[in-house]
């Protein structure tokens, strides 16, 4: 049996040069590190992020309780224990922990120590991370929600939705998927100079224009995909990312405007958008409590894409509750949001179960770790969202993606999508 030999963890730092918590996990002269990524737009049910609020040298965001659980409390208790049996390993942290939210121990901790030991099985298997999951044959990549502009509070311009993002539909390939993407990028890249905005990018990689109104933006987008050759909606699709939480007020949204409307305006103006510019995805659309504008909005464009993230935060209980109510038809996967990789399977098995989109998600605070690739793969989800092609920790999860295709060597290698 290949047990538990020593826990350790560290500080280091994420893709905003904040710190965050690394776990390395050995069993004898083998180890697997793994980081925790951190959001910046977050919702109020996800798992907690411990962090030293009273600690000046880093302005309160150091994580050094967070190393103490590990290596203190964490580690005395998975000593030992077979490396293979993830679901033990993670029950024990949350019992540990106790608490609905993982507030005693943070999330953090908890979720590095438990993406380590997976990490640490597949590397004593002898087997592809993307191997140790519940998928065993048959393996297919995501198509990538790639982010070209960011607005919202992943930039400092006006913009009021948080993520434009593209889908290259067209797409036989994750090597084509890519080349699609490139394309559509660098030839907006080129727009935005020619108009004298800053080329300057968001937390995601996505260029941030000190542009205003979503409209100007999409339509930059519909430029830049026939200017490389492409027909939106068709061969390249427009998704966005709207994070209606930051954009709601007294049950009112500013979602299209500056200027706060009712749910059923917003909805109009939705339709509105989805109809010009032939939208395919949308997440976010409305607050995480307003469950009926959801479900109003589901049923009114039930052919696109309505992806839940803040709304569900990878948590089963929320995701039944929106099954029964109709409020999306597909759901954004974090793992920090839950704190476990047992916890984040659950809710995949049981999202797919019910016929909806697994959409494999970083956070814009993110790392060198390339867990979420291998994860995407290994449950067989049919889209990943990691950011634009650009920021060395969003590259890695691409070229992640790129050797996994290679290894597996399928012609037509992309899931499925509805």
């Amino acid at each position: 049996m290949a047990k538990i030999t020593k826990v350790v963890a560290r500080q280091v730092f994420d893709s905003r040069g904040f710190p965050t918590i690394e776990t390395e996990v050995f069993c004898r002269n083998i180890s697997s590190k793994a980081i925790c990524p951190s959001g910046a737009s977050t919702g109020t049910y996800e798992a907690y992020e411990k962090r030293d609020k009273n600690n000046k040298k880093y302005l309160g965001k150091s994580v050094f309780k967070a190393v103490y659980f590990v290596n203190k409390i964490i580690s005395k208790k998975i000593l030992k224990k077979n490396v293979h049996n993830q679901e033990l390993i993670d029950s024990i942290l949350i019992k540990l922990d106790g608490t609905k939210q993982k507030t005693k121990l943070g999330a953090n901790s908890i979720l590095s120590v438990s993406m380590a030991v997976k990490k640490l099985s597949a590397k004593i298997k002898n087997i592809p991370l993307y191997k140790n999951f519940f998928i065993k044959k048959n393996f297919k990549l995501p198509f990538p929600l790639m982010n070209i502009i960011n607005g919202g509070a992943h930039a400092n311009n006006g913009l009021r939705i948080q993520e434009f993002m593209i889908r290259p539909d067209k797409a036989k390939t994750f090597s084509e998927a890519m080349n699609i993407c490139f394309l559509v990028i660098q030839n907006l890249k080129k727009l935005i100079k020619y108009k004298n905005f800053s080329t300057a990018v968001g937390d995601e990689g996505g260029f941030a224009p000190m542009i205003n109104k979503n409209e100007d933006a999409l339509n930059l987008i519909i430029k830049s995909i026939k200017k490389s050759g492409y027909v939106n909606g068709r061969d390249v699709s427009i998704c966005l990312d709207v994070a209606a939480n930051e954009l709601y007020k007294n049950g009112n949204y500013s979602i299209h405007s500056n200027k706060y409307t009712s749910v059923r305006k917003s909805i109009e103006n939705y339709v509105k958008i989805i109809r010009k510019f032939k939208l395919k995805s949308i997440e976010d659309p409305f607050a995480e409590n307003d469950w009926k504008a959801w479900s109003e909005l589901t049923k009114r464009e039930n052919s696109i894409q309505i992806v839940g993230d803040d709304l569900y935060v990878t948590n089963l209980q929320r995701l039944k509750k929106g099954f029964l109510s109709q409020s999306s038809n597909s759901i954004l996967i974090k793992l920090n949001q839950i704190g476990t990789v047992t916890e984040t399977l659950e809710v995949i098995k049981f999202a797919q179960k019910i016929g909806y989109q697994t959409i494999i998600s970083h956070r814009s605070g993110d790392s060198e770790d390339t867990f979420i690739s291998d994860l995407a793969v290994g449950t067989n989800s049919s889209q990943i969202k990691t950011g634009s092609l650009c920021r060395s920790e969003r590259v890695a999860k691409y070229n992640q993606l790129l050797r996994i295709e290679q290894e597996l060597s399928n012609k037509n290698n992309m899931a499925r999508l509805k």
